[in-house]
This record gives C-alpha cells, sequence and structure tokens, in this order.
C-alpha cells in the first residue's frame, strides 16, 4: 500500500502545482541541526537500520514507553534488529501522531520503501533498507548530497574542536558544513562543578589563564573570532526565557570568584549573571554580522529520576509556560540601545506564545536588513502540521511571511531531511486552499516567488554563509 504518494498533504490542485512546481526542487540550507561533523567528514558508515533511525531519536523512545516498551529496547542494550522491531510495532500506534508521516516519508525517501511499517513488515522492511545501507551509497555525506542540502549548520560548545569542519569544507563535495556558537554553558554559575570544569576547558582551548570575569570574556571572544574563521555565522542559545536584567562589571566578577570557589550562584545571581553574558554575546554577534539564535520555552529533565538514570537528551522534556513577552522585548531593547542589536531568529515552543512574538518582533525592525527579527520555525513539540501551520499563521497575520527564511531540522538524526519536504508540502497546502478561498489571487509567478524565497533564497541572502557552487537549474 502506498501511502506518500506525490501529492501527500496537497489538499487542492493550486497547492499540487505550487509544490511540484516551485518547491520541490529547491535546495536546502539547514542552519540549525545538532548533527556531527565528525561523521559527516568520516562518511559514516551505518550498520543497520537501527542504527541510523533509532539511535539518538527521544521522539520515538517517547512514543515506545507510552507504548508499554521497556527501556532496554529504547536506550537500553537490546540487539539492533529487537529495537527496530520494537519500534515497528509501536509505528501502528502513532496514527495522528506526527511521527506517523515521518517514518513513512522517510523511508520512502531514503530506501524507496512503500509498505506501511507495522510488526508484520518489519522483518522485509529491515532487509531492504540494510542491503541499501550495506551497499555503500548511503553515508552520512552522501545523504546531505541526495537531498541537495547546500548548507548544513551545526550546534558546537565554545570549546569544541572545528577540524571536522574545516575537512569537509575541502572536499568540495557540493555543501558546506559550518558550526554554531552555542555557549549556554557559560551561564552555569548555579552549578560550579559543571562550570569549573568546563572553565577549565575553555582555558586549553583557549592557552588562556581565566581568572576573572575579563579574562573569562577574552577567551569566550577569541573562541568567537575562531568559529568565524572556520564559516560561522551563528550563535545559538537554548534558554527557559531571555535574561534581560543585567549586573555590572563588579558583580558579575564576584559571581565569577564565587563559581570558581565552588560556591554556587543563587538562582537572582545566576539570571543576573546571564543578562550579563547574553549582552555580551549580543555585541559579539553584532559586530561581526552574525544571526543570533534564540531557542526559548523548554522545561528540561522534568523526570529527575530517568535523567539520573539515562541522561539529557533521553525525552524527558516538555513545554514550559514562563512569561516570555517582557524578558524578550527588554534584550532585545538593551542590545538596541546600545547600538548592539544582530540579526535574530527567536523559536518559541509554546504555542500559547506565537502571536507573542509574532507581534514583539515587529517592534525592533530597523528597515536595514529586511526581516532582520525573524520569528523561526516550529521546533521540538511544535515541528509537526500543526504546529507549523500555527507559526506560519501567526507570522502572516502578524508580519511578513514573504521574508521568513524558513524550515530547520533542529535534529540529531541524518534521517530528518525530509522534514523540509514536509514543512514544504504544508506550506504550499495553506497557499493553495488561500487561493482556492479566494483569499490569493491565483497567480503562479507571485506565488511561485514567494515559495522559492521562503525554501532557499530569503535564507540565502540573510545568513551571509558561503555556498558551495550551485546548479542554477537546481533553484
Amino acid at each position: 500500500m502506498t501511502f506518500i504518494q506525490d501529492d501527500f498533504l496537497l489538499q487542492t490542485a493550486m497547492a499540487q502545482r505550487l509544490y511540484h512546481d516551485y518547491a520541490a526542487t529547491q535546495p536546502i540550507i539547514d542552519y540549525h541541526s545538532h548533527l556531527p561533523a565528525a561523521e559527516i567528514a568520516a562518511k559514516r558508515q551505518f550498520n543497520n537500520l537501527s542504527e541510523i533511525w533509532l539511535e539518538g531519536d527521544h521522539y520515538k523512545w517517547r512514543a515506545m514507553r507510552a507504548n508499554c516498551i521497556a527501556e532496554r529496547y529504547c536506550t537500553g542494550d537490546a540487539p539492533p534488529f529487537e529495537k527496530f522491531l520494537a519500534w515497528a510495532r509501536t509505528v501502528p500506534q502513532t496514527l495522528r501522531n506526527p511521527l506517523y508521516h515521518w517514518t513513512h516519508l522517510e523511508l520512502k525517501r531514503y530506501f524507496g520503501i512503500d509498505t506501511l511499517l507495522d510488526g508484520r513488515t518489519a522483518q522485509h522492511t529491515w532487509d531492504a533498507a540494510d542491503a541499501q545501507l550495506n551497499s555503500g551509497r548511503l553515508n552520512a555525506l552522501s545523504i546531505l548530497q541526495k537531498f541537495n542540502v547546500k548548507i548544513l549548520c551545526t550546534t558546537d560548545d565554545p570549546c569544541d574542536d572545528l577540524r571536522f569542519h574545516a575537512a569537509i569544507n575541502e572536499m568540495e563535495a557540493g555543501v558546506r558544513v559550518y558550526p554554531t556558537f552555542r555557549p549556554d554553558r557559560a551561564l552555569t554559575v548555579d552549578d560550579p562543578a559543571s562550570f569549573n570544569a568546563w572553565v577549565h576547558e575553555l582555558e586549553k582551548a583557549t592557552d588562556l589563564d581565566i581568572s576573572t570575569m575579563q579574562t573569562f570574556r577574552d577567551a569566550l571572544q577569541r573562541r568567537h573570532d575562531h568559529f568565524h574563521a572556520h564559516g560561522a555565522r551563528l550563535s545559538d542559545h537554548g534558554l527557559p526565557y531571555c535574561y534581560a536584567r543585567p549586573c555590572p562589571e563588579k558583580i558579575a566578577d564576584q559571581i565569577f570568584q564565587k563559581t570558581r570557589r565552588g560556591e554556587a550562584a543563587s538562582r537572582e545571581e545566576q539570571e543576573a549573571f546571564a543578562a550579563h553574558l547574553m549582552i555580551f554575546f549580543g555585541h559579539l554577534d553584532a559586530q561581526k554580522g552574525w544571526t543570533k539564535q534564540l531557542h526559548l520555552g523548554a522545561l528540561r529533565a522534568v523526570n529527575t529520576t530517568r535523567v539520573l538514570e539515562l541522561g539529557v537528551h533521553s525525552g524527558f522534556d516538555a513545554i514550559g509556560d514562563w512569561p516570555q513577552a517582557e524578558p524578550f522585548c527588554a534584550y532585545l531593547d538593551a542590545l538596541d540601545r546600545e547600538g548592539a542589536l544582530p540579526k535574530i531568529v527567536v523559536y518559541n515552543l509554546n504555542p500559547a506564545d506565537n502571536y507573542l512574538f509574532a507581534t514583539a518582533i515587529g517592534s525592533f525592525q530597523d528597515g536595514s536588513i529586511a526581516g532582520k527579527i525573524q520569528f523561526g520555525s516550529g521546533w521540538w513539540f511544535l515541528d509537526q502540521k500543526e504546529g507549523i501551520e500555527w507559526q506560519l499563521n501567526a507570522l502572516s497575520n502578524a508580519g511578513l511571511l514573504s521574508r521568513f527564511i524558513g524550515m530547520v531540522t533542529d535534529s540529531r538524526s541524518f534521517m530528518s531531511f525530509p522534514r523540509h519536504e514536509y514543512f514544504r508540502r504544508i506550506l504550499c497546502n495553506i497557499l493553495g486552499e488561500d487561493v482556492e478561498k479566494g483569499l490569493l489571487p491565483k497567480d503562479d509567478a507571485l506565488l511561485g516567488t514567494l515559495i522559492k524565497n521562503i525554501c532557499f533564497e530569503n535564507a540565502r541572502q540573510y545568513l551571509n554563509l558561503e555556498l558551495p557552487p550551485i546548479d542554477e537549474k537546481s533553484h
């Protein structure tokens, strides 16, 4: 049975035409992912479908746990095929969950497999996929080439070694892989053991003795410069909400010294220290013309027992419900007052806040760059059909959809690139339905340009990332 047909998710003739004629052939700029550059540089070969598909995928683990699957088949030591079989038996239970769409879209696009996945078809699916994985034609680099990914941005700690990015970009493989500067651990003065271990790593990475707040900032700037030299043009911060009440330099140094002595900062001290650094990071990004990404609203590691047992990124997180408007606007306002407001993409995790962010960004567009402050694509719990539609509708109603820089995978899986196709089909379906209702003109050139821009061109112009040579026919 063929489920993923040519017109999957496209409910009108206009939507079908817009997708096939304008969206489908656009290259991909995946400007936020968590893929490891080392595996791309090494052209990692995946031994089986479990390894490429289930390894690190907390979306699937959450569904399997809900389906009464034991942990050894999720993060544990069960044999690879048994893990896959447990997932295959879970798939029929995911109807109306985005995993059902993603599962079959990925099987179709990577392996040409049309069969609905369940316990009965698991062995056939496993064998068919393994035959292709073992052929050597589907490795970590060739996957990017297969899906016409022209730029991939990874997410990297300031202390990370960037030699793998350089190695990939010297291959002339038709794809560029750039690091993204994510200094979240610099804010963790409430956890002295982790913070001090990380500062030691930073000292080794910069060859500096970090003993004061000034030398701490010097080291961070040195790594920011190093990232820039390796092609980085984006930073990223994963925060519950913006920190917007910075303490003075003297107080920041006192908090720094306290943590270096092994004393945990209070919550108020941590937030003041974090705000001090976030202003500093804003200046660094603005000076270099970078884009700052803010991922806001995640309530992380809510099940402490399971997190202690299995670690972070294991699927024990939720949507948070903090007030967002005032701290977000205060942070942007503080940078704007200092003439240091960089390009910013804000990603919202709580759908209740969509219009909050969509309207707030309009107050900081300064006419210097089209769409300078972006309301980013739906992420994490909201990167499914309904969440994508919510984000697109809020942005359309409160801002300029035409200036949107499009979708990202935000993924740790090499199987996630069809999410760009998923997004593009949803976008075209929204526009096609509007045409059918008489809300938009039936003008292929007008709408086709909009689609091409959202899928590729806007990101190309906005991000200032160097592209590999591109076949003009591809877009």
